[in-house]
């Protein structure tokens, strides 16, 4: 397919709708109401510090919603009020968060079911309304919806958007696309849809294997088992690594994505010399402005003495979980939390550790004077922040004394 053209022709269509509809205000006021917080905007201006007898809260200095995702969920809320009858469905989690996502249900807003790893677009009728989530949907299900004749409402990340670009790029060229991401992530899987030929590496292990290869050869049959699942259909290591181009998942770490891609361009400068690099290399710079602040407010937050650190957001949320590696490089206990239901009056916490089901660790809170570091994703609303923080006061300087 080429998925330029049929993009295009897609945003010209009268169904098709990517600015909202003209409920900005009206929705503001809701969003306002629902999800920021009097307490965060307290902290916030007061150092992005507050204490509270024996809790000293220390909040990163950027944190929560992006700019994305207030998007996306303004534009579900201004669909939902510019349809009210209407059945609207999403083919995804509009962002990573149980409380949105939550919420966007009880506005009678329908997830596309999914039935043996595979979406139902069945249960979809003919002109149907349907949201695009903040991740983007891939080129096969955008194609899908227009067919049926479907209103399409595209809340996708503009940095998402840049990233399909790029890819776009590489494909012009015939460039392979290498992806830094999960390949089973929804962002990855709309990202790879746009490619002729792709490879998703997880991490600097996976690109380095990949970069050797290139170099020296290998059990091809290895590779292609060691990526199953992770590369485009037909992929032949030994012919679509002579000419590569770097891409990610916005919510990837940004140093590690950086280091994947002066690999690869030190891999491609070896084999080919400098005087051919750019007929087998090509990067653009598609690292999240968000993720990135995040992350370097992180890096921040634990050079502090912190006694322990809380970190918010869903568990399927890669940006989040991120935050959550940052802390463990730093030997701070961490404890990833997704609302203040996971903490108890009795001094227990349900986390989930990286890599990990979810575990119960009693006497999570330490006794005498504290110092709680708290940073969220992207997807975490203020409001929930909040009330982790006052269930966190409540416990230490009520139930601990």
């Amino acid at each position: 397919m080429d998925t330029k053209t049929f993009k295009r022709n897609l945003q010209q269509s009268k169904n098709y709708h990517r600015k909202g509809f003209g409920h900005q205000e009206e929705v503001a006021g809701v969003l306002n109401s629902e999800y920021e917080s009097s307490l965060i905007k307290t902290i916030r201006e007061n150092n992005y510090q507050i204490t509270k007898g024996d809790v000293t809260i220390r909040l990163a200095e950027a944190f929560g919603f992006c700019w994305g995702v207030e998007r996306a969920v303004a534009m579900a809320y201004e669909t939902r009020t510019h349809f009210p009858t209407e059945k609207i469905w999403i083919t995804n989690e509009i962002i990573h968060n149980p409380s949105v996502n939550e919420r966007l249900r009880e506005m009678n807003v329908g997830f596309i079911p999914v039935m043996d790893g595979e979406k139902d677009f069945s249960v979809v009728d003919t002109g149907e309304v349907v949201i695009l989530p903040a991740f983007g949907a891939s080129v096969q299900e955008m194609e899908l919806l227009n067919n049926k004749g479907c209103t399409i409402v595209d809340t996708t990340c503009p940095w998402v958007s840049k990233v399909w670009n790029s890819v776009e790029k590489h494909k012009k060229r015939s460039y392979t696309s290498i992806i830094h991401g999960k390949y089973n992530h929804e962002e990855t899987i709309a990202t790879s849809s746009f490619a002729d030929t792709y490879l998703v590496v997880l991490n600097m292990d996976q690109a380095n294997y990949v970069s050797d290869y290139i170099l020296n050869g290998g059990d091809r049959e290895e590779f292609l088992s060691m990526f199953a699942n992770a590369h485009s259909q037909g992929f032949d290591p030994d012919k679509d690594l002579e000419r590569v181009g770097i891409a990610n998942q916005t919510t990837m770490l940004k140093t590690e994505t950086e280091e994947i891609g002066r690999l690869f361009q030190q891999t491609m400068l070896k084999k080919y010399g400098p005087t051919e690099l750019n007929d087998h290399f090509m990067s653009f710079n598609t690292i999240c402005d968000a993720t990135q602040e995040r992350q370097d407010a992180m890096l921040d937050l634990v050079k502090e003495k912190l006694d322990l650190m809380v970190v918010i957001g869903g568990f399927n949320s890669s940006n989040t979980t991120h935050l959550q590696e940052i802390a463990i490089d730093y030997n701070i206990p961490s404890y990833h939390i997704d609302s203040a239901n996971r903490i108890d009056s009795e001094n227990n916490i349900e986390h989930k550790p990286l890599k990990k089901d979810l575990e119960i660790k009693h006497h999570w809170l330490p006794e005498g004077k504290i110092t709680v570091g708290v940073t969220s994703g992207a997807s975490t609303p203020d409001k929930v922040v909040q009330d982790i923080i006052e269930k966190i006061f409540a416990l230490k300087n009520d139930s601990l004394k």
